[in-house]
């Protein structure tokens, strides 16, 4: 079952399903060759929205942990995609371990767990799961619904090595996005591949870097496919460091949201969409309270950064916010908002699912306590599209364009990861 569009406004999504069939040849051999120059991230996940009138990404995730919503048909395609990965960076490996988050009283991050776990097995590793919690003090098993159980482990540090007892693992693949700092236990790692790289955490990455670099991919995609790199593309503004109690941050908060409104206008002027724009502010700098505002005008910043709770917004009096254009969400599951999330490994899709919520709008984020993953929608390849189908009529095809928008992202966050490597200055 795929979400249905409630809006007549599926011309122009048609015509770039259309559009992106057309050129699908000139497509995928252009990701060949940008895969040639680039490393792909380990593993990452991007969450879509579909207006109707416009496909966008609005984030992308380098620490995904939604695996166990991947259906049994997804999980050959995961395997393989993990055998390809882990042959680049550590042909000869025989040991993985997992690095989670301290989140161990959620079942479903635990299931998520559980299911990388499987795919890295069955892509012939030994794989152990070591936690960095203070918590976990010793060998720990925890029960999972459906009759799993998962073993999380302490983990050592051994003459600049880590692993958990009687284990030391070649490749460290973390599931943590480090969010409150980097722990010393994890730097200057002896002759240990950390997947990804410390830099790509969020102690140290900025959403801004990425959709710079997006947007400079979407304008060489659109030239590529003859559209407008709009239609694929939020458009942005970074506003630094600013203190919203102070007069001078909502000031200077209200000037880029004005900025990026009138953009949007005029974008919507030009495709005479009818829907009024509007922008979500977001932190620049972390994964959570990520659309904290929504704004259709300048008028209601006062008010909305009154109402939103001072601790969200004011980690020691300062944060760093960027402004995204909104990206509606007119796809329906059951009378829910749905948007769908592209599962990638390596360079390849492999699977997706939707996340939907009944309580949250079509111009609200759905990354938030009460949504709800369904993962049947995602049954077809999105690499095997049909051909000759009219546009809005196949899943395959549908599941195509955002398997392609997705890797778009992907290829962004590989621009990103290589442009705040603080080890590339050292390597020319």
């Amino acid at each position: 079952m795929v979400p249905h569009l409630v809006t007549a406004l599926t011309g122009p999504i048609n015509e770039l399903e259309q559009r992106l069939l057309d050129t699908m040849p000139a497509i995928e051999r252009w990701f060949r060759l940008e895969w040639m120059e680039h490393t792909p991230p380990f593993y990452t996940s991007v969450d879509v929205r579909n207006a109707g009138f416009k496909l966008a990404p609005v984030d992308t995730d380098f620490y995904p942990s939604g695996w166990n919503n991947l259906t049994p048909e997804m999980l050959p395609l995961a395997v393989q995609a993990a055998m390809v990965a882990i042959e680049k960076i550590c042909p000869e490996a025989r040991n993985l371990l997992i690095i989670p988050e301290h989140n161990i009283r959620s079942t479903f991050y635990l299931s998520n767990l559980a299911q990388l776990q499987r795919i890295f097995h069955m892509a012939g590793l030994h794989v152990r799961i070591g936690s960095i919690s203070p918590e976990i003090k010793k060998s720990t098993v925890i029960e999972l619904p459906g009759g799993e159980s998962i073993t999380l482990e302490p983990v050592l540090r051994i003459k600049g090595r880590i692993g958990v007892k009687d284990f030391d693992p070649c490749t460290i693949l973390l599931n943590n996005d480090l969010a409150a700092g980097i722990p010393g236990i994890l730097e200057d790692l002896h002759q240990q591949y950390l997947l990804p790289p410390l830099h790509a955490c969020w102690a140290v990455r900025r959403k801004s870097m990425h959709f710079a670099c997006y947007e400079e991919i979407a304008k060489r995609f659109g030239k590529l496919t003859g559209i407008d790199p709009w239609l694929i593309n939020p458009l942005y503004e970074s506003c630094g460091d600013v203190d919203l109690a102070d007069a001078k941050g909502l000031a200077a908060l209200s000037a880029r949201v004005d900025s990026t409104l009138s953009k949007v206008r005029r974008k919507y002027k030009e495709y005479g969409i009818k829907e009024k724009p509007f922008v979500i502010v977001k932190a620049d700098n972390s994964s959570s309270g990520m659309g904290l505002m929504t704004v259709r005008e300048t008028k209601q910043l006062p008010e909305l950064v009154a109402r939103t709770q001072a601790a969200q917004l004011q980690d020691g009096g300062l944060r760093q916010l960027i402004v995204q254009e909104g990206v509606l969400t007119h796809e329906r599951m059951n009378d829910a908002v749905a948007e769908p999330v592209v599962y990638m490994m390596d360079r390849y899709v492999v699977g997706g699912f939707y996340r939907i919520h009944a309580d949250r709008g079509e111009d609200e984020n759905l990354s938030a306590p009460g949504s709800l993953y369904v993962p049947l929608a995602f049954g077809p390849s999105t690499q095997l599209p049909q051909l000759g189908v009219r546009p809005g009529a196949s899943e395959p095809n549908r599941f195509y364009m955002y398997g392609v928008v997705g890797r778009l992202a992907m290829l962004a966050a590989s621009y990103e990861l290589e442009a705040t490597d603080p080890l590339a200055d050292e390597g020319d």
